[in-house]
């Protein structure tokens, strides 16, 4: 053990070692460790009726230095010199550093001359090496000793507060939080932490440095203003302070025992039979119950229509609202009633109840579970169904609005590939009609990505399973064999004006020019009205205000578009200036292209009148996506405020059921007040249902807002409900216990206290860790871990916690005994078994001659005894015997 902590200690000193003395120079760190240092020395100093104002220049006699390790030592340091010699002054402060170094410190680079010259930097580095040995290096938690076991401890004590996270000893202090967290957790009524805020760092540091100077005997060592107005505080000034507070605090908190009055139930037999009865009927009835909706939930036949996706939406929420709670109550019922069946059997030494096979407790709640996880499926299939017929909606529109426009850009096209007018033309004529080809061909070539988009479309409604895909298909087929069929017709036409080419030899330009200008111009307008009038779906604010800004950028493309349209219409103009001028047998229509000034102008004109409207349709989605953000933030607001409360709830029943205050009638009333507070949260609870309805009418599927939803408020809510209910059942039950087996209240407080002292961490075992702590009580040096509470035993530890009673037994007697308390061989021991145990042992039972004689009394002689009474006393005589 010696050559533990020895190495133990030279393993973690060696560090400090090479102490980082080039950080002392940053004036606000220097200033910082001054005014810690001194405060710390003066701390113990006052002890000895002294003080120290400047910590360079008090400590250069050595006198000071001598008398401060004395003081935190205990120990008696070699006599002083008096003289004033700087001869003296050294060796008074080479004796303080022998004294350090013998406790296997070792100092680099600190001499005393260094000391006595009043070196700032040496003197501060001697000072902290102090401070570690003497106030941190014993510090042990956890198995973690100084800096490490400093640093758990306070993650340990500000674990449950808000806004602290300790990370180090620098910049997890500065916001005030952590010391004022330390305060509260060891003197709550020193500070009201709920009135503290994270940004006002310097009221926090006053408050707690304050507070702890005033109450703790903490002395003030540092300034807020020093803390807030460094980008990073002194570590070693950080540490010095918060290990006073450890010291203050360490030895302050004892473990709490609750003296709990435990006694036996008095049950009639009618009355457990009836109790079975009823647990049978209300199981068998909450099964067949299960049996019928799981099913239901299971039912995953898809519908056409969005209309009756979302009947069956509101049908699974009429269900949740409507149909399941009465069911949870039922449940929770029935666990209280079995509950409180067993435990009055097991008072009346009868055999624990074996309910029918299919309706054990355990039964129930894997098909509950089955339930649940139906149901969640079931919701997220019903999502999942509703976006898939809103994305096929879509993409049906949008497949009939481009087949419609091909379809309208497609007609006649092919009577005009079959004309053979290029036969009976002039030489003009057949130039012209060459050039008209070669227009309609690039016109063919930019249609060629709608007919893409059809077929991609139609694609994707097939592998979405469109219920209408046949139609579909049959139009898509029909538009790509039309289009085949334009391709072959376009290619034949154009092989027959190359054959009549030679005979061509002019051509007008400018009509050329014209069809080769109107014919994007065409396109673009086309595209621009097909984007105007294309349907749009958003789900956001930022989806919206997206379309809104692709909007505007369209608009900004008019006002050149129009200068394009003007344009085109000059060259149509010159066209006809030409004809007039020259006499032109033209006819007056372009031979390249069936684009005329009125489509342009129409299509233009068309394309001004789509833009307000379009405008329109964003501003009323835009207002409409506005509302969905409100439901969702004031869903947020109440969920983040009722997830918290029902967890803190939970919390609080814990504490209760394990810290038993007063007596059993009063933490009773206390429980039933707690439920009935609960029980008036529930318009709160049903407040949030109506919000949450909202959004779903509102087909609003996330929320940004809030990491809670519906579905675990519902939970969080019956879990709570369940408990509270549970812990109530427990105490009555503990009631029934007390009032039959008559136990004094010093042998419950006994009972409890034993129990409690074995059982740490409240949660019904003792793991191998929590078995050492045992076994130290009963004399081993083993070493403590980390104390829990569960309220449960395994065999080893209630066979140490009966030994450690005065029961002195061997294999087979405590075999025996575990065969009482864990009938069922599951290896541990409850709280209820082992009082069960203890009260047949120690209260005054009445044995099975008692109660026959108390009947003969009664009798007189006068009455027999019922038939089978006293051979059932026997047989009970025999059973306690054995």
């Amino acid at each position: 053990m010696d050559h533990y902590d020895s190495q133990q200690t030279n393993d973690y000193m060696q560090p400090e070692e090479d102490w980082d003395r080039d950080l002392l120079l940053d004036p606000a760190w220097e200033k910082q460790q001054r005014k810690t240092f001194t405060a710390w020395c003066n701390s113990h100093l006052r002890k000895a009726g002294t003080q120290i104002e400047n910590i360079e220049e008090d400590f250069r006699d050595g006198l000071k230095l001598m008398l401060l390790l004395e003081v935190i030592s205990g120990e008696r340091l070699a006599k002083p010199e008096r003289g004033k010699m700087r001869v003296h002054k050294i060796s008074n402060v080479n004796k303080a550093l022998d004294f350090i170094a013998s406790k296997g410190v070792k100092l680099v680079s600190i001499g005393a001359e260094e000391i006595v010259d009043g070196n700032v930097k040496m003197t501060l580095g001697m000072i902290w090496t102090i401070i570690l040995r003497f106030a941190i290096q014993d510090i042990s938690v956890e198995e973690t000793s100084a800096k490490e076991g400093l640093l758990l401890w306070c993650q340990r004590k500000t674990a449950p507060y808000k806004n602290v996270n300790i990370q180090n000893f620098h910049i997890s202090w500065k916001d005030g939080l952590g010391f004022c967290a330390l305060i509260h957790r060891h003197r709550p009524e020193l500070i009201d932490y709920g009135k503290l805020r994270k940004d006002d760092p310097l009221t926090n540091l006053n408050t707690a440095f304050d507070v702890a100077e005033k109450y703790l005997d903490i002395p003030k060592m540092l300034d807020a203003e020093d803390i807030v107005g460094t980008a990073r505080p002194d570590e070693k000034a950080i540490m010095t302070y918060v290990s006073s507070f450890y010291h203050a605090f360490s030895g302050a908190q004892k473990a709490e025992t609750a003296a709990n009055r435990i006694c036996k139930v008095l049950a009639v037999n009618q009355e457990n039979e009836q109790l079975m009865e009823d647990y049978e009927k209300l199981a068998s009835d909450l099964l067949e119950w299960i049996r019928r909706t799981i099913p239901w939930l299971e039912n995953r036949a898809p519908e056409n229509t969005m209309h009756a996706m979302q009947q069956k939406l509101e049908d699974f929420r009429d269900y949740r609202r409507l149909h399941k709670p009465p069911k949870v109550q039922e449940k929770c019922q029935l666990e209280i009633n079995f509950n409180t069946l067993q435990t009055k059997l097991r008072l009346s030494n009868r055999p624990a109840f074996m309910p029918s096979e299919g309706r054990m407790v355990s039964d129930i709640n894997n098909a509950w579970g089955c339930l649940e996880q139906a149901e969640k499926g079931y919701e997220e299939w019903l999502l999942n169904e509703i976006r898939r017929l809103e994305r096929l909606d879509h993409l049906a529109e949008k497949f009939r609005q481009k087949a419609s426009i091909h379809e309208a850009w497609t007609d006649g096209k092919e009577a005009m590939l079959r004309q053979k007018d290029y036969e009976t033309a002039t030489l003009s004529e057949i130039k012209a009609l060459l050039k008209k080809h070669e227009a309609f061909e690039s016109d063919l070539a930019a249609h060629q990505d709608r007919v893409e988009q059809i077929a991609a479309i139609a694609q994707e409604l097939n592998e979405l399973d469109y219920y209408d895909s046949p139609s579909v298909n049959a139009r898509c087929q029909k538009i790509c064999d039309q289009w085949d069929n334009l391709g072959a017709l376009t290619q034949k036409r154009r092989e027959a004006l190359e054959r009549t080419e030679k005979l061509l030899e002019t051509i007008d330009q400018l009509y050329l020019e014209y069809a080769k200008r109107a014919a994007p111009f065409n396109n673009w307008m086309e595209g621009a009205m097909e984007d105007l009038q294309d349907t749009f779906i958003v789900h956001t604010i930022e989806e919206i205000q997206g379309l809104t800004t692709a909007h505007e950028q369209f608009k900004a493309t008019l006002p050149d578009a129009d200068k394009e349209r003007l344009a085109i219409l000059g060259i149509h103009n010159e066209v006809s200036k030409i004809v007039q001028t020259y006499h032109v047998n033209m006819a007056g229509t372009n031979p390249y292209t069936t684009i005329t000034p009125q489509e342009i102008n129409g299509k233009w004109d068309h394309v001004r009148q789509l833009v307000p409207r379009r405008d329109q349709a964003l501003t009323e989605e835009h207002a409409r996506q506005q509302h969905n953000e409100r439901l969702r933030k004031q869903f947020g607001a109440q969920a983040n405020v009722i997830g918290p409360w029902i967890q803190t709830k939970m919390e609080e029943i814990g504490r209760i059921s394990i810290e038993m205050h007063g007596t059993l009638e009063d933490q009773l009333n206390h429980l039933r007040q707690y439920e009935k507070s609960i029980v008036n949260y529930k318009p709160k609870i049903d407040q949030l249902e109506g919000d949450h309805q909202l959004i779903q009418e509102a087909l609003i599927f996330d929320n940004k807002h809030t990491n809670y939803t519906m579905e675990h408020i519902r939970v969080g809510w019956e879990q709570l409900l369940t408990t509270i209910a549970r812990t109530i059942n427990e105490v009555e039950n503990q009631i029934l216990t007390r009032d039959a087996k008559g136990i004094s209240q010093e042998q419950m407080n006994e009972f409890r206290a034993s129990f409690n002292h074995f059982d740490r961490d409240h949660s019904g075992t003792l793991g191998p860790e929590e078995f050492k702590a045992c076994l130290i009580s009963l004399g081993y040096d083993i070493g403590n871990d980390p104390q829990k509470k569960t309220g449960m035993m395994d065999t080893d530890d209630f066979r140490a916690c009966l030994i450690s009673m005065g029961y002195n037994m061997g294999e087979a007697e405590f075999a025996r005994i575990m065969s009482i308390v864990d009938p069922n061989r599951l290896g541990v021991v409850t709280f209820q078994a082992f009082i069960d145990f203890m009260s047949r042992e120690t209260a005054d039972t009445d044995t099975a001659d008692q109660v026959m004689a108390s009947f003969k009394i009664l009798a007189g002689d006068k009455f027999p005894l019922p038939v089978g009474f006293a051979e059932g006393n026997r047989g009970l005589k025999r059973s306690r015997e054995e």
